[in-house]
């Protein structure tokens, strides 16, 4: 067992380890190792393509996340005063939601846009005084809705289940205290399920900044970082496709382990 579980984390983290070894790689060829070198870092912070990209990466991760974990949160405080037959429903619509593949989602969100907005296109036309109206179309928005829809699923479930671990006695002691529901909510439930949504949050932007497949249907026009790294591959991999990797994965982490010192700090405090 040991040795199964040995081989199942060097299979999965020798292929991150020789990534970033060769995003110091001094030669052009990826799999090459000639000598160590920082230069394709300061190459990809160059790349005015790829900054551009990690922008628009960020602005769709932070909103579609932040939408994501207030309505998330919201369905999760509905779901707790519905009947067990209403949120059993509910229940399974957000693990459908999570386990249906990617490129379904891309392709049904991108009907449901293009329908949309053709439909709203000529109802725009039709009141428009000017001779060129506004028109809706794939971009900013169109991401953000389908990664935020996508990932509210994650941060309700995520939510849902630190709900139900509470218990319903402390919002009921609260009550008997005469305290009214919004101080209840702000002063008793906030407090214990903001580590979950924290969490959530977490997990909705890490979704939505990673994604391609979703993003690649109704991006339109826009470039996100995985798109753009999609494409260069496509040319080739080079040690800046690997500088970029690493760059991301210490971001990443960097993101994780705060978010685990803020919630660490908060149950101290408790």
């Amino acid at each position: 067992m040991r040795a199964l579980v040995t081989f199942v984390y060097l299979f999965l983290y020798t292929p991150i380890v020789l990534i970033v070894l060769f995003s110091f790689n001094a030669g052009r060829n990826a799999s090459e190792f000639v000598g160590f070198s920082t230069e394709w870092y300061g190459k990809a912070l160059s790349n005015a393509f790829l900054m551009e990209a990690l922008q628009n990466s960020l602005i769709v991760g932070f909103t579609s996340a932040g939408l994501a974990t207030l309505f998330g949160t919201m369905a999760a405080l509905g779901l707790e005063r519905v009947s067990a037959k209403t949120r059993a429903v509910f229940d399974a619509l957000f693990a459908a939601a999570i386990v249906v593949p990617g490129v379904v989602i891309g392709i049904a969100t991108l009907v449901a846009l293009v329908e949309v907005f053709g439909l709203a296109n000529s109802l725009i036309a039709s009141v428009w005084p000017g001779e060129a109206p506004p028109r809706m179309q794939l971009g900013f928005g169109s991401i953000i809705a389908a990664h935020g829809l996508f990932t509210m699923a994650l941060v309700t479930m995520i939510v849902k289940a630190r709900i139900a671990s509470l218990g319903r006695d402390i919002v009921e002691a609260s009550s008997d205290l005469y305290a009214t529901p919004m101080t209840t909510f702000w002063q008793i439930v906030f407090p214990q399920i903001l580590p979950s949504v924290l969490a959530g949050f977490l997990l909705a932007f890490t979704f939505s900044f990673d994604d391609f497949i979703i993003a690649f249907f109704v991006a339109g026009s826009k470039t996100t970082l995985p798109i753009y790294v999609f494409a260069s591959i496509r040319r080739g991999v080079t040690p800046e496709i690997n500088a970029i990797a690493a760059m991301v994965l210490v971001a990443s982490l960097i993101l994780i382990l705060s978010a685990r010192f803020l919630m660490r700090d908060r149950t101290a405090n408790s």
